[in-house]
């Protein structure tokens, strides 16, 4: 996380054991791959807590740094796509994520290249973690990211879903606007938080539904019937 290693650390607990619940609601593999999602940022947040405490260890820290960068570089590109478009049935959405995740693993591929070439570097800054390395042209590599995570939650068939994607693309704003230089930190320290959505979806998704669903249904009559 961007303000301190106890707060990295304090966020991969909570995220990790909402992660262990999540994936109990998984009550079939293709929910898996989504109902996973906490337990990976937990993992992630703890990794970054390692950055924070690593300061004067340089091994220690060099290696945590390029750790961090894998989850938040290469492993989400393809990931949520990949978790997304599992819960879809056959039809138009399920296609078009195929695509996303196509699309997610090139550009995992493309900026695994420049992780990989090297060297990973990570600061801390107004109390924030600033990682550095060599990547492509931000405004590029960044609209593609935005897409294949943002963008494959909003076109999913499931509501809870779509609000996950409103809310990523909400921390998404909140992140450039006000944490520029630490912008990939402070965004994947939100989405962790908002993966609790997921559970949401996963417990209580199908009943929500059926209320949001009964409730349309109804204002819908009383429209008809002049509000009656």
């Amino acid at each position: 996380m961007c303000f301190s290693a106890t707060a990295s650390f304090a966020a991969a607990a909570g995220l990790s054991a909402m992660g262990v619940v999540t994936l109990r609601e998984a009550k079939s593999i293709d929910r898996i791959p989504l109902a996973a999602m906490p337990l990976l940022f937990g993992v992630q947040q703890a990794v970054e807590g390692v950055v924070w405490v690593s300061l004067s260890v340089p091994w220690l820290h060099s290696s945590a740094a390029f750790v961090y960068v894998m989850f938040s570089h290469v492993l989400w590109p393809f990931y949520v796509p990949l978790a997304v478009g599992a819960l879809e049935p056959p039809g138009r959405r399920r296609a078009v994520l195929r695509i996303f995740l196509l699309v997610g693993i090139a550009l995992s591929l493309w900026l695994l290249t420049y992780v990989l070439r090297g060297p990973v570097t990570a600061f801390c800054a107004t109390g924030s973690i600033i990682y550095h390395m060599v990547l492509p042209p931000v405004p590029y590599g960044l609209a593609v990211y935005v897409l294949v995570t943002c963008c494959s939650c909003l076109i999913s068939g499931h509501k809870f879903i779509r609000v996950l994607g409103l809310a990523l693309v909400g921390a998404l704003a909140i992140s450039l606007w006000s944490y520029l230089t630490a912008f990939y930190s402070v965004w994947c320290f939100f989405s962790a938080l908002l993966s609790a959505i997921i559970y949401v979806h996963l417990k209580h998704g199908k009943e929500l539904s059926r209320l949001v669903k009964k409730y349309e249904s109804t204002a819908h009559r009383r429209f008809r019937h002049g509000g009656r």
